[in-house]
């Protein structure tokens, strides 16, 4: 039992190495591998806590976003809505005329009424009428008459029925005002008559003598009206006056404003419109299209020619 004692002491003495035991060796061995256990351990608690953090705030991040397009996602936008057209229908045009108007601006044509072609009579009409009056050897005198009615619908898509109409009346007025070859071009509001009203005059030289053409468009709610009246005295007759003409033109376009109105007297008014479609379509420039798809076959150029 004392002899181990004894190899120890005498190992520690001065002068000698130390000596370094199996089993110390191996306890130390062991400590020094439990620091770096020890260490790791911490490292890991401590990465633990920020990762834990992190993905708390990143969590709250993400539900802050969720809940954010939730809400926009529930944002519902109102469908606009526009007035409702005035008028559902127009008269039938060879009808807009009284027989006695008739009479006035064209004598030999009354019966003579032609109507347009159109693919929906509720929203687009035209009717002319031709008269020539044989005075012998002095000549004769020639006229043309034509009314023409377009109606325009109120959808959300477009706008309302009247915004149509004015942009189609200003349209009108200025293809009146700039036609080929038109002399002393003149034009003047037309008062009392609808909503807006403009009268327009020029001569035109044909082949067949000095034609005066009389152009007067109106704009009543959401209905144009655009009558176009001319004249011309033919082999050796006089031709007729501007103010001649363009008083019984004025005189003609009212009663056929008058005609419009009566038209819709039974007609129940319609409510507001949200639709974005409508069975109205444009088939031409916004500014220059009425509801229907149809052309007037008597339009104003067509006058130009006659």
């Amino acid at each position: 039992m004392h002899r181990p004692a004894q190899r120890d002491h005498r190992d520690a003495r001065p002068g000698r190495t130390a000596t370094v035991t199996p089993r110390r060796l191996h306890r130390t061995l062991a400590t020094l591998a439990a620091v770096p256990v020890l260490l790791l351990a911490a490292v890991g608690c401590s990465s633990d806590s920020g990762s834990d953090s992190g993905s708390a705030a990143g969590s709250a991040d993400n539900a802050a976003k969720d809940t954010d397009a939730t809400g926009a996602g529930e944002t519902v936008s109102a469908s606009p809505t526009v007035q409702a057209a005035a008028y559902q229908k127009i008269p039938e045009p060879c009808a807009a005329l009284t027989t006695k108007t008739l009479k006035e601006l064209v004598p030999k044509g009354v019966k003579s009424g032609k109507e347009g072609s159109s693919n929906d009579t509720s929203t687009r009409g035209s009717c002319s009428w031709t008269s020539l009056t044989n005075n012998g050897v002095k000549g004769s005198q020639f006229r043309w008459l034509n009314v023409s009615l377009l109606r325009f619908e109120s959808t959300a898509a477009r706008g309302s029925g009247d915004e149509l109409a004015q942009a189609y009346y200003e349209s009108q007025v200025d293809d009146a005002q700039s036609v080929a070859g038109a002399k002393n071009v003149s034009s003047q509001p037309v008062p009392g008559t609808g909503d807006d009203a403009t009268s327009v005059r020029y001569d035109l030289k044909k082949k067949e003598g000095a034609f005066r053409q009389q152009t007067v468009v109106v704009r009543v709610e959401n209905v144009v009206v655009t009558l176009d009246y001319n004249g011309a005295g033919l082999a050796g007759e006089k031709t007729p006056t501007a103010d001649s003409l363009s008083k019984a033109a004025v005189k003609a376009v009212k009663e056929a404003v008058t005609k419009v109105s009566a038209a819709n007297d039974d007609a129940a008014t319609p409510a507001p419109t949200n639709s974005p479609t409508s069975s109205a379509s444009s088939s031409a420039k916004p500014s220059a299209t009425p509801s229907g798809s149809a052309s007037a076959s008597a339009s104003p150029s067509a006058s130009k020619k006659n």
